[in-house]
């Protein structure tokens, strides 16, 4: 973002420096005109029509307008080739449709395009140049204007690259893919630019004609060659990314990485991500704006409201190149300062999925090429997101007891097994491993049933897993055992916590919603606990010890010794 004082200062210098420099020029060094004020508007026309079919490079315009430059510039002098640019390059602008926040570009490009120019030309009259009808083409004359071109070259490089640095705050290096094509462009153009000075000379207007013409031609040519490789660089890299999308398993890493390379491919200024829930309702999953991470909002979206309701409604793409286009139809939050806008539906097997919503600062920043590639890349996230989401829920089911949701006797012992070979290699400086058995879980079954005894599992489970939070893991052990690992504990803290669990599952009743003698009638119901303890490396120096041991403690020093109390593994 462009600071307001940049802006004025700009528009301050512009109304300065532009008379003064044609003032300076027009008696310094006065063009030559012979009467055919005509021909300077054929070559105005020429410039503009190449102006207008730029080559977009790293965001900056690549023009070929150094061939018609020359030759104004060698027959009518610095003069009107200052003016017939400045004319050339509002009519480009004109095009970008400038609102009232970046018209600031016109006097800033102005600015930089008339310091070129009068340098370029300065340095060329410094060393004996001169322009005219009738200059006589020779060695000295081939210097000068080779000299007249490096400088321009040179000066308009630096001037994109101080309005990168200073005004945009962007750090670009000097030397880039625009300067290559400027200099390529110029290697092309140098030669036709004097050919055309030549011919000038012998057949006057004819000459834009007979060179104009085909080098328009062949800067269209050129144009659609370059948006082909662009075209097939996009493509290339729309394959590697759906490779690389393909090997992520969680959805998380997934989505991330995907806004990770839009924001590489395409410049944009922030993305959001919703999927569709079991209502075919729009809820956020990922929101990021200038490539930060931000907390997602809690609103839901339905069909047909807003920019992604339509699109989910459609299974169509949109897309908004100005403000103006989307503001009446946005509905909720947008951020400030976005011009242009694309949403587009994420679908698998014909069916609408998610949605994906884009923005730019910039109006016009999502081309046909880019529609293209983006759809590519969303039909590719689509199903890498599903292939994540089944993945995810594959690897819980293996992992988690499906009653309870904790996790299940297979995944504990490999964890244990894994926090054991941490524990040998001192990464960790001990374990305290607690086992929890419901007391006459039996009698609560045949009382009131299997399926309340599943209430009473699901409800323990939750208020065990509440009270560790993420100082341990808990899981369901078997039947009605529970097992808790804790890590880096003293076995005195341990014990403690122990303690306060039984006393916290002794002193709230738990709640009946099914059971066999009334189904309708909700019944609250009193158990206890008996806790086992066990530590590693004092009580066990490998996991099946450490919980043979902790279940020793809990039948033998809690079981037996009444129920309802804290067990601790003794020797």
């Amino acid at each position: 973002m462009v600071k307001p004082s940049y802006k004025k200062i700009i528009w301050a210098v512009w109304i300065f420096l532009l008379p003064f420099g044609l003032w300076f020029s027009h008696n310094i060094y006065p063009p030559q005109i012979r009467g055919n004020e005509w021909e300077i508007l054929a070559f105005l026309i020429f410039m503009t029509v190449v102006a207008s079919m730029p080559m977009i490079i790293n965001g900056t315009p690549v023009f070929f307008l150094q061939w018609a430059t020359l030759s104004v510039f060698l027959i009518f002098g610095l003069f009107f080739e200052i003016i017939l640019v400045q004319i050339a390059l509002i009519a480009v602008l004109y095009q970008a449709k400038l609102d009232k926040k970046t018209l600031f570009r016109l006097p800033m490009n102005s600015i930089m395009f008339f310091l070129v120019s009068f340098f370029s030309g300065i340095i060329y009259y410094s060393f004996g140049g001169k322009h005219g009808f009738d200059l006589a083409f020779n060695f000295h004359l081939f210097v000068l204007i080779s000299l007249y071109l490096v400088s321009y070259l040179l000066l308009n490089t630096l001037g994109i690259f101080l309005i990168d640095r200073f005004i945009y705050k962007r750090k670009e290096r000097f030397i880039k893919k625009d300067l290559i094509w400027e200099i390529f462009t110029t290697i092309i153009t140098y030669p036709v630019g004097i050919a055309l000075y030549i011919m000038y000379q012998y057949v006057g207007l004819a000459a834009l004609l007979l060179i104009g013409v085909p080098f328009i031609s062949l800067s269209l040519i050129l144009k659609l060659y370059h948006s082909s490789q662009t075209a097939n660089d996009y493509l290339r890299k729309t394959a590697e990314i759906g490779h690389q999308l393909s090997q992520n398993l969680y959805v998380n890493e997934t989505v991330e990485f995907f806004i990770e390379k839009l924001y590489e491919l395409f410049k944009v200024d922030f993305v959001f991500i919703h999927q569709v829930n079991a209502n075919n309702q729009l809820e956020m999953i990922s929101r990021v704006e200038q490539q930060e991470k931000l907390p997602i909002f809690s609103e839901v979206m339905h069909e047909n409201e807003g920019i992604c309701g339509r699109v989910l409604a459609s299974q169509k793409s949109s897309v908004f190149h100005s403000k103006q286009d989307w503001q009446n139809v946005n509905k909720g939050y947008m951020p400030e300062g976005i011009q242009s806008v694309l949403c587009m539906p994420l679908i698998k097997n014909k069916n609408v999925i998610g949605v994906l919503l884009l923005g730019s600062k910039k109006k016009k920043a999502f081309a046909n090429i880019k529609l293209m590639v983006l759809d590519l890349l969303c039909t590719q996230f689509a199903i890498a997101l599903e292939n994540a989401k089944y993945f995810e829920q594959t690897k819980e089911n293996s992992e988690k007891c499906a009653l309870t949701k904790l996790y299940n006797y297979r995944y504990f012992e490999k964890l244990l097994s894994d926090q054991f070979k941490e524990l040998n290699e001192e990464k960790l400086d001990n374990l305290a491993l607690i086992m929890l058995d419901i007391d006459h879980f039996k009698s609560i079954n045949d009382q009131y049933g299997h399926q309340a005894g599943n209430e009473i599992l699901k409800a323990f489970a939750k208020r065990i897993q509440k009270l560790i939070g993420d100082h341990g893991i808990v899981a369901r052990y078997g039947g009605e055992e529970f097992v808790i690992l804790l890590t880096n504990i003293a076995k005195k803290e341990a014990l403690d916590l122990a303690e306060f669990i039984r006393k916290m599952i002794a002193s709230r009743p738990f709640v009946i919603k099914q059971n066999i003698d009334d189904s309708k009638k909700i019944k609250k119901v009193n158990i206890t606990a008996s806790l086992g303890l066990a530590y590693a490396p004092e009580d066990a120096d490998e996991s099946l010890a450490l919980i043979r041991h902790a279940d020793r403690a809990l039948y033998v020093g809690a079981k037996r010794a009444g129920r309802n109390r804290v067990g601790s593994y003794v020797k």
